[in-house]
């Protein structure tokens, strides 16, 4: 099956928004979701994060889920963000369409659990939430409150986990397996995260800087991003105009590190060679990158590098985890509906708190918000923790 692969519906909470309008609202004005973290419990508040500002009890008031229910806040998130995305794809009924859903993370319900580890150690008064710890529990617990797909599976590849999930549907929608596919990413902050990057020693105490000179690390997010894919032709039967379409995917594994990137970017080289090739488009067609861009000396210089390789000049780039945090498995869902909200308003949103450039690179981040910059097709990068990379291009729908 050769056909092209529309999106027509997105769903999107993170700490810029709970939804697509107040989303597109905080990115156009280039306000920023980092603060202080005021939900997770942890001592280490010195490290600035990009919290969803709403309480596990709100989220679930949201989701009209009762108070008691055992339930994850990476779940509760992503209940939110397939419900937007499904409501805008027209699907009313999960159960009368031969539909499934893809979803990435790797905390899965984590955040539970670890609040209780000494419990299991020593009794049995919350062994309940040993039944959400892992990661598919989360997938399972998104469909038990959105509806009957006829398939669901869950991807994790660390930070390139939402961005696998689109390609792995897409592959899916070509072979014919399924009719639509949900799919995307959804991860909340843990403890596990934050002690896990801060053991890394790759953590800000200043909200990041991406592909700044002086950048000195991550800032963690939390969020939820889904997109509706089906074929151009099923969205026509539906009578669904799509919002644009998926034009080219790659993933490439270069192995280098078990959580660094290649100093010379091969990886992520390859995967936007892939993507480009099987879009048909050349280099110069790309309007706008949106970085996989953590704020790391390493990931910085290392995509850095493979994009100037790539791309002579180097198109408008920026990364909007310098808006969000990172919310790692979550963050190519997230990233690509905040690119595409930019296409869909002509603009390209700012790479925050930037100010000098790396001395080893060509090109400079996009410094401020461009507005009336009209976008055909851009390039989203994700790399995940043992050389995991995924690039993928979207188009407009013109």
């Amino acid at each position: 099956m050769n056909q092209r692969i529309a999106i027509t519906g997105l769903g999107i909470i993170s700490a810029i928004g709970n939804n697509q309008s107040d989303t597109l609202r905080s990115l156009l004005e280039s306000q920023s979701g980092i603060g202080e973290m005021q939900f997770l419990d942890s001592i280490h508040h010195e490290f600035p994060v990009g919290e969803v500002k709403l309480s596990d009890a709100e989220l679930k008031k949201l989701c009209q889920i009762d108070d008691e229910s055992i339930i994850g806040r990476t779940t509760l998130l992503g209940i939110l963000a397939v419900r937007e995305a499904l409501k805008e794809a027209q699907i009313e009924q999960v159960e009368k369409h031969k539909i499934g859903l893809i979803s990435g993370t790797t905390v899965g319900g984590m955040e539970k659990s670890e609040q209780f580890y000494l419990d299991f150690l020593q009794n049995d008064l919350h062994n309940e939430y040993i039944n959400i710890h892992d990661c598919g529990a989360c997938t399972e617990g998104i469909v038990e409150h959105t509806g009957n797909f006829c398939f669901c599976t869950t991807i994790s590849t660390a930070c390139s986990s939402a961005a696998n999930a689109l390609i792995m549907g897409a592959n899916m929608l070509k072979a014919g397996y399924l009719d639509i596919v949900v799919v995307g990413g959804a991860e909340c902050l843990s403890k596990f995260h934050l002690n896990g990057f801060n053991t890394l020693m790759i953590l800000d105490k200043t909200p990041c800087k991406p592909f700044d000179q002086n950048r000195s690390g991550i800032t963690l997010g939390e969020g939820a991003g889904y997109l509706v894919l089906e074929t151009e032709e099923h969205a026509a039967k539906r009578n669904v105009k799509p919002i644009c379409f998926v034009s080219g995917y790659g993933n490439a594994c270069d192995a280098y590190h078990q959580t660094a990137s290649s100093p010379d970017g091969k990886g992520a080289l390859l995967a936007m060679q892939k993507a480009l090739k099987m879009s048909g488009l050349k280099p110069q067609e790309i309007d706008y990158i949106n970085a996989h861009g953590t704020g790391t000396q390493n990931n910085d210089l290392s995509e850095g590098i493979a994009v100037q390789q790539l791309f002579t000049p180097v198109p408008p780039i920026s990364s909007t985890k310098s808006l969000t945090g990172h919310t790692t498995s979550a963050a190519g869902g997230v990233e690509i509906i905040l690119s595409i909200l930019a296409m869909k308003n002509q603009f390209l949103p700012q790479n925050l708190n930037y100010q000098d450039k790396i001395e080893e690179l060509n090109f400079e981040p996009i410094k401020s918000n461009m507005l009336n910059h009209p976008i055909q097709h851009f390039l989203k990068n994700s790399f995940g923790f043992g050389g995991n990379n995924s690039s993928i291009i979207i188009s407009n729908n013109i």
